[in-house]
């Protein structure tokens, strides 16, 4: 969750840390720090608060050198505060460390060095990493040799990067399940939990694989397994640009990512279908029909939005394919022993492929024998790497927490799973498999067009129920999965109560919370059930809320019930979720906007989470 950044060479390295931790504050921004070594010593500027405050800090209190660390905290061992904020240091200041993970086994460790004489100044876990790589350098090891010792006694995930007075030319990094590259410069060196961070300099990098270290200097990178032993990795090149970490313009990063659906989904659907438009090819994964008839079970595994779109597949591959499927949140699948085996494929979804749960969960199916596919949009990750299969999503840089085409692309990805495990078993025809192809094709033009005539009618509707503070969503089948990922949404940016229900569970329980202008979102785009869900409105109505609806182009009779509509083009049945959810992101987003609340940083949140 938390945002390191490293670099050593011959420029001031303070620039380079500030405006590393700025491009990753999405991963948490609790408070923020910088060790940086000059001379002899190594000064340290941290603070509670997000990066501004940093920079307004070393505004007051200028540091310099050529080799430092920073970081950007989400909180887990400790509140957020001066304190305990990164970088930790030793008790003699030789050493500083910045860290992301959570170690398990520190309460044990602190207990060990308080015993040696240690002074903690922090409630966090990190410390603890400090002081243990210093006893080891009391010891006589040198300090790469002090931090693989280290490692060897800790317990838990880490990325790590680490600063030693006397080692003025190197800075260690290592990682255990949390992410961490080494960027690759000219006459300068970096490290950095995600590109973003030293894009501006380098598009080249070593990908850090767990229990592996790295000792940086300004011209050589050297690489060690946990054992010591010297090992060789190739240089991944990444294809992202400066402009796609920028906002081009719009106010903010989630704005432009809402915008960017239409490319998305043109770019995901573009290189998925073969030259002739009559079959799909998922970036040469072989599932073919001998492999999927081995296939009785299906699992869908993942967290928060992801596993909002998982449950669109959950749906699809049932009607479309008849395989039964399991839908899981990861945090849940670790735990409930589930029963799979060889003839189950697990699915994991994940925009940074990095989120520890999930991966998690990969690793658990991958040892009772399943194969695993994984849906990621960042290649190189984690799950990418351990994965038997990678299907990319295509999304580019997503920078708001709160995730929009990142989704669409997950989405889009369930849809072409669907059809190409459909079309292998021949459980649709090929005049089928062309109608819903053709549908797909005008998913981006159709994207394009709620883009601009939904928002208007959005922020008006904003406008008159700007003081709720109850929402509910409410649908049926594919429509009901909607409502769970607009209603979070909401809850994310604009801190509202809100709450998805399936719409005939109402008289079940839930319509007892709706009272006079309770503010519901009715999503009614399965015309099937159209009927069936008109009258779930009707009766939330009759007891005074305010209803907007979403509906399917043609489909007029719903006006009779709600107050606002907002129409989405008329498309196939299984698309829908794709085109419904574009106004919940659009209503989420513009309320949070008139609430005056920080959409791509809320609070508490953090882009990916990769502590459990």
């Amino acid at each position: 969750m938390c945002g390191i950044v490293g670099y050593i060479g011959e420029q001031n390295c303070v620039p380079v840390l500030i405006n590393g931790l700025k491009s990753l504050e999405y991963r948490g921004y609790d408070s923020a720090g910088v060790a940086v070594l000059s001379g002899d010593t190594i000064g340290i500027r941290k603070t509670k608060g997000k990066v501004d405050n940093l920079s307004n800090l070393l505004l007051n209190e200028p540091i310099s050198g050529k080799a430092g660390i920073g970081h950007t905290r989400w909180a887990t061992h400790g509140a957020p505060s001066d304190m305990n904020a990164h970088p930790h240091f030793s008790n003699d200041d030789k050493i500083a460390v910045v860290h992301n993970g959570i170690i398990e086994n520190y309460q044990e460790l602190k207990a060990e060095l308080e015993k040696k004489g240690y002074v903690f100044q922090s409630e966090t876990d990190t410390e603890t990493i400090a002081h243990l790589i210093d006893d080891y350098y009391k010891q006589g090891h040198d300090i790469l040799e002090s931090v693989r010792k280290t490692l060897e006694r800790i317990e838990g995930s880490y990325a790590l990067g680490v600063l030693c007075t006397d080692y003025p030319d190197q800075l260690i990094a290592a990682r255990k399940e949390s992410p961490l590259i080494v960027g690759l410069g000219k006459g300068e060196n970096f490290i950095a939990s995600d590109i973003p961070a030293i894009l501006n300099y380098t598009k080249k990098a070593y990908i850090l694989d767990d229990k592996e270290l790295a000792l940086v200097k300004a011209d050589s990178v050297s690489l060690y397994d946990i054992d010591g032993n010297e090992i060789k990795k190739e240089v991944y090149t990444y294809k992202w640009d400066v402009e796609a970490a920028q906002k081009s313009g719009y106010d903010h990063f989630m704005l432009k990512e809402i915008y960017e659906q239409p490319k998305v989904v043109r770019d995901n659907l573009a290189q998925r279908f073969s030259e002739d438009g009559k079959s799909i090819e998922l970036d040469g994964i072989k599932l073919g029909r001998a492999e999927l008839e081995n296939i009785n079970l299906i699992y869908i595994v993942a967290c928060g939005t992801a596993y909002y779109a998982g449950l669109v597949g959950k749906y699809l591959l049932e009607r479309m394919v008849g395989i039964p499927v399991n839908a899981d949140v990861a945090s849940e699948f670790r735990y409930k022993e589930p029963l799979i085996d060889e003839h189950t494929l697990v699915i994991v979804i994940s925009q940074s492929g990095e989120t520890a749960d999930t991966h998690s969960a990969l690793k658990l199916a991958k040892s009772k024998g399943s194969r695993v596919l994984g849906i990621v949009n960042a290649v190189g990750s984690s799950i990418a790497r351990d994965a038997d299969d990678v299907l990319y999503t295509l999304a580019g840089f997503e920078i708001a927490v709160a995730s929009t085409k990142a989704f669409s692309a997950q989405v889009v990805a369930m849809y072409l799973i669907t059809l190409h495990i459909a079309m292998e078993l021949g459980r649709i025809d090929n005049d089928t498999f062309e109608e819903i192809k053709q549908a797909m094709d005008l998913l981006p033009k159709q994207i394009n067009d709620i883009l601009t005539k939904a928002v208007p009618k959005i922020r008006r509707f904003v406008n008159k129920y700007i003081g709720s503070k109850n929402v509910f969503y409410i649908g049926r089948g594919l429509d009901y999965v909607v409502c769970m990922e607009g209603s979070l949404k909401l809850k994310e940016i604009a801190y509202l109560h809100s709450e998805p229900y399936a719409a005939g569970e109402l008289k079940h329980g839930p319509i007892a919370l709706i009272e006079e202008a309770t503010l519901v979102v009715g999503i009614v785009t399965q015309e099937a059930l159209f009927d069936k869900t008109k009258s779930n409105i009707k009766e939330v109505k009759a007891r005074g809320a305010k209803v907007l609806a979403i509906a399917m182009q043609g489909n007029r009779s719903i006006e009779e019930v709600a107050d606002d509509v907002i129409y989405i083009p008329r498309t196939h049945w299984m698309l829908t979720s794709l085109l419904a959810n574009i106004p919940q992101q659009l209503f989420a987003y513009y309320m949070a906007l008139e609430l005056g609340e920080d959409i791509d940083k809320p609070r508490n949140l953090a882009k990916s989470v990769t502590v459990e």
